[in-house]
């Protein structure tokens, strides 16, 4: 999707749009429960958030650990690129701060996605707000 900015933004300053597609995302249509999904760390990631059309469609974040999660796409967007596009970006992010591994607990319809982007399974599959998950991690 050629049409989209992905966006370096802090919680701080977006918070309400970053907690709004986590919401729909995540709580509504995943039923993840409120308090794993605010998990306290929001405060110290770096967020991305995607523009469309003055809309924002998408989000991501990544700890000062190296693990990026939270990427959420609205589902009118998704299979377009968006996540994608997220992910490259996050990936550039994680490099500039010289990390040398990331690693993300994917959800197990997207190992295909990640894997695309050199991702590799590590562990067994894992329960996760009753979601299955497995641990991926990529080295650079």
């Amino acid at each position: 999707m050629s049409d989209v900015e992905v966006l370096q933004v802090s919680w701080q300053d977006m918070e309400p749009h970053l907690r709004a597609i986590r919401t729909i995302v995540f709580i509504e249509e995943q039923n993840v429960p409120e308090d794993l999904e605010w998990d306290g760390e929001d405060v110290d990631s770096v967020h991305l958030l995607v523009k469309k059309d003055n809309n924002y469609i998408a989000t991501a974040r990544l700890l000062n650990t190296g693990q990026i999660g939270r990427m959420a796409v609205l589902k009118p967007f998704r299979g377009c690129g968006v996540g994608s596009a997220m992910l490259k970006k996050i990936l550039n992010i994680a490099r500039s701060m010289d990390m040398k591994t990331v690693n993300l607990n994917a959800q197990v319809d997207a190992i295909d996605f990640y894997e695309k982007f050199d991702f590799l399974k590590h562990g067994e599959i894992f329960d996760d707000a009753g979601i299955p998950h497995i641990r991926m991690e990529k080295a650079f």
